[in-house]
C-alpha cells in the first residue's frame, strides 16, 4: 500500500506535466496551501524565474488580520497576485495546483486571480 505522501508526488508529477504539455510558453501559477498559510507563485519556466508571487505570511497581510487558514485570506491572496502579475506584464497563465484539489481555498485563489486579470 501506497503512502500519502507517495500518491501526492506521483498526482503532482502526472499535473506537472499535463502542465508543461499543454502550456504553450505561458507561465506557471504555482500554489502551495498548508494548513495555516497559502502561497503563490507566478513562475517562467523556460527561463527559470519567478515573475510575481504573493503569500499570507506578508507583512501587509498579517496586520490585516488574515490567517491565511481560511477562503477569504486566500481570495486576497489571488487579487494580489493577480495585480502584481499583470503588472509584471503576464496576462495569461497556467493554473498549477499541485497535488491539492480544486475545491476550498484552491478555488477561492483560482477565482479571484481570475477577477484580477489573469486568464487561464
Amino acid at each position: 500500500m501506497a503512502s500519502l505522501q507517495g500518491l501526492q508526488e506521483r498526482r503532482r508529477k502526472r499535473l506537472r506535466f499535463q502542465l508543461r504539455r499543454k502550456s504553450g510558453g505561458r507561465p506557471r501559477l504555482s500554489v502551495f496551501r498548508s494548513s495555516k498559510n497559502i502561497h503563490v507563485q507566478v513562475i517562467d519556466d523556460a527561463r527559470g524565474v519567478t515573475l510575481a508571487s504573493a503569500s499570507t505570511l506578508e507583512k501587509a497581510v498579517r496586520e490585516a488580520g488574515k490567517t491565511g487558514a481560511n477562503i477569504a485570506a486566500a481570495s486576497v491572496i489571488g487579487k494580489l497576485v493577480a495585480e502584481r502579475a499583470v503588472k509584471a506584464g503576464v496576462k495569461e497563465v497556467v493554473f498549477d495546483r499541485g497535488s491539492y484539489l480544486y475545491h476550498g481555498r484552491v478555488k477561492a485563489l483560482a477565482e479571484a486571480a481570475r477577477e484580477g486579470g489573469l486568464s487561464f
